[in-house]
C-alpha cells in the first residue's frame, strides 16, 4: 500500500532538511549550497544562509562563489564544487538544452546549429574573451562581435544585437567565469585554477538535490524548477525512491529521508527573502492554497518577502531603507499568538543588523 503523507509532514521536511531551524552552522555543511542558493536582490543569499545559521561575516573571502545556473539565475555554491556544479547543471540532452535557452534555439535550429554545440561555442567564446574581469555589457558586445547571427537578437531596449540571453547565462560557468560578488551590473571574471568535469557527484546530481531539499515531488515540478525536459528528468529519475501519495497526488521520495517525515512539527519563525528556497518549490498551492495570497506572494514583479512560522507561510513583508534606517511593512494573514510576534521582531532587527543599518520600525505586527 502506498503511504499517505500529509501536508504538515512535507512543510516540516523542508524545512529541517533546509536547516531554517537551525540556530548556528559553516557554510560547509549547509546542505542547501549543494545545489544553489539564488543570490537576488539585497536579501539574497547571504540572508539565506544567515536564516540558516551561517555567521556570514566570518566566511572566507574566498569561501563561496557565486555563478549562473538553475533557470539561468545567479546563485551561491561553495568555490570548491563549482567544476562538479559546472557538470551538474549541464543540460541533460540537445532537446533539454533547447528547452533551457527558450527563444535562442528557434534560429540556431534553422541555421543546423545544435543547442548544446551552440552552448560549447558560447563558452569557447566567453572564455577567450573573459581574460580579466569584465562587466556583463562589455563581455555582450565582444561576443556579439565575434559570434555568428544565429546566435544574436536585436534587444530594442538598448538599441543593440546581443546575445541571446539564456546561452549568456548558461555557457558562462562552463567557460570557467564566476560573478564578482555584489557586482550590479554583474562583472564576469574567471574562475582561478577552473577545470571540467564530467562526472557529476550524487550530492550535486540536481535531481536529488530537489528532491533532498523538497521531500516527496514528481518529475513534472522537478523539470519546471530545473527549467529541464520533463522526459529528461524521468530518465534521470533515482532508481532509490519511494513512492507515497501527498494531497492526493502520487509523489516520489528518497527512500533516505522517509523516516525524516515522521521527525513532527517542526518550530522555526524567519524572514524569508523573496526568492528563498522555501518560496521555490514548484507545487505552490501545497505551501500557500488560497489563490489570492499566492498571487500576493508570487506577483510577476516586485516580489515581497515571506513570513515563515513553524512550516507555514503566515504573511509577508517588504522592507524600505532609507539612508542608515530600515523599516519593515509587514502583512501577517491570521492573528498570531504574542510570542510570535515577539520572535518576528527579533528577526527584523536581525536583518537590519544583516544589513548593517538601524532597524527604524516594524510595521503590521501588533495584536
Amino acid at each position: 500500500m502506498v503511504p499517505t503523507i500529509t501536508r504538515p509532514q512535507v512543510l516540516s521536511f523542508r524545512v529541517r532538511a533546509q536547516q531554517l531551524d537551525r540556530e548556528s552552522g559553516l557554510a560547509g555543511d549547509t546542505a542547501l549550497l549543494n545545489g544553489g542558493v539564488q543570490d537576488t536582490g539585497p536579501d539574497g543569499g547571504l540572508w539565506a544562509l544567515v536564516n540558516r545559521g551561517v555567521d556570514t561575516a566570518t566566511l572566507g573571502p574566498d569561501e563561496l562563489a557565486t555563478a549562473w545556473t538553475i533557470r539561468g539565475a545567479p546563485h551561491l555554491y561553495r568555490r570548491a564544487d563549482l567544476p562538479s556544479v559546472a557538470a551538474a547543471v549541464w543540460p541533460f540532452s540537445e532537446a533539454d538544452a533547447g528547452k533551457r535557452i527558450f527563444d535562442a534555439s528557434k534560429p540556431l535550429k534553422e541555421a543546423g546549429i545544435g543547442n548544446l554545440e551552440a552552448l560549447e561555442a558560447v563558452a569557447t567564446t566567453m572564455r577567450s574573451v573573459v581574460t580579466e574581469p569584465m562587466r556583463k555589457g562589455e563581455v555582450s558586445s565582444r561576443l556579439a562581435a565575434l559570434m555568428e547571427e544565429p546566435y544574436l537578437r536585436f534587444c530594442r531596449p538598448c538599441d543593440a544585437i546581443h546575445l541571446y540571453e539564456m546561452p549568456f547565462r548558461l555557457a558562462a560557468l562552463p567557460a570557467g567565469l564566476e560573478l564578482q560578488a555584489g557586482t550590479s551590473p554583474p562583472v564576469l571574471q574567471r574562475i582561478a585554477g577552473f577545470e571540467r568535469v564530467s562526472e557529476v557527484p550524487p550530492r550535486f546530481d540536481v535531481i536529488r538535490t530537489y528532491l533532498a531539499m523538497y521531500g516527496p515531488a514528481t518529475p513534472q515540478q522537478v523539470a519546471g524548477y530545473l527549467d529541464a525536459a520533463v522526459k529528461d528528468v524521468k530518465a534521470r529519475w533515482p532508481d532509490d525512491v519511494t513512492e507515497v501519495t501527498v494531497e492526493g497526488e502520487t509523489r516520489w521520495l528518497l527512500s533516505s529521508d522517509v523516516d525524516a517525515l515522521d521527525a513532527g512539527p517542526v518550530g522555526a519563525v524567519r524572514l524569508l527573502g523573496p526568492y528563498d528556497a522555501y518560496l521555490q518549490a514548484k507545487d505552490r498551492s501545497l505551501l500557500v492554497d488560497d489563490p489570492a495570497r499566492a498571487k500576493a506572494l508570487w506577483p510577476v514583479l516586485g516580489r515581497p518577502g515571506a513570513v515563515l512560522v513553524d512550516g507555514e507561510i503566515a504573511g509577508m513583508w517588504r522592507p524600505r531603507k532609507s539612508g542608515t534606517k530600515l523599516e519593515l511593512s509587514i502583512e501577517l494573514w491570521e492573528s498570531l499568538p504574542a510570542h510570535v510576534r515577539e520572535a518576528i521582531a527579533v528577526e527584523a532587527e536581525r536583518l537590519a543588523a544583516f544589513r548593517q543599518v538601524r532597524l527604524a520600525g516594524v510595521h503590521g505586527v501588533d495584536g
